[in-house]
């Protein structure tokens, strides 16, 4: 019956009608796209300072993308650090490491990083993201592993965010940020809270 009603239409509401099947009918292969929320983004670094104590500074705007695939455990990232943004607590520490003796924060504003592989478990959660990481102009592979990881629907945005918390070790002297090693430790750990809104 429904060909026979079908054959009867003309081509172009049977367009139409195949028009709106696709717009209501889920598109199993589509990719989610987020924006990081800055309000709720920070990256953290964390270092052995002479053996005396773990010390902690971090950059406080963040910007970039997400795309997640969960079904088919697939996706992207891209992370932008300015590295202006350094905060440690104290003005004249925050000012040498934004000098070209660290960062060089003048002609390398930013610190960047782009995945090449994401990691899912067998359930499709995101477990960890493999990828490029820019320091000072600089690239090196790096493997963040997450510790959390969540999505669900925001009513304050009125639609889906990610959540995740994560971490990766490098060391400093790889992206020409040496200095004092060894007395201030070579590894540094790079921790990351980010948040991303769905497009």
């Amino acid at each position: 019956m429904p060909l026979l009603l079908l054959r009867h239409l003309s081509g172009r509401y049977v367009s139409i009608i195949f028009l709106l099947l696709w717009l209501v009918l889920p598109n199993a292969h589509a990719i989610d796209r987020y924006q990081i929320d800055p309000e709720h983004t920070f990256s953290v670094f964390e270092y052995n300072h002479w053996g005396l104590s773990l010390q902690r500074g971090r950059f406080d705007k963040n910007t970039g993308t997400i795309e997640l695939d969960t079904a088919n455990k697939t996706g992207s990232v891209q992370f932008e650090i300015d590295t202006a943004s350094v905060s440690t607590g104290t003005a004249l520490f925050d000012t040498s490491l934004r000098s070209p003796s660290f960062f060089d924060a003048m002609q390398f504003p930013k610190i960047a990083f782009k995945s090449n592989a994401l990691r899912f478990d067998d359930a499709g959660k995101l477990t960890g993201i493999d990828g490029d990481l820019t320091i000072k102009g600089i690239t090196k592979p790096a493997k963040f592993e997450l510790t959390q990881f969540n999505c669900r629907f925001m009513v304050i945005y009125l639609r889906s965010a990610c959540g995740a918390n994560g971490y990766t070790k490098i060391l400093r002297s790889d992206f020409n940020v040496g200095r004092y090693v060894p007395f201030v430790s070579d590894e540094v750990t790079l921790y990351f809270s980010v948040e991303a809104i769905k497009e």
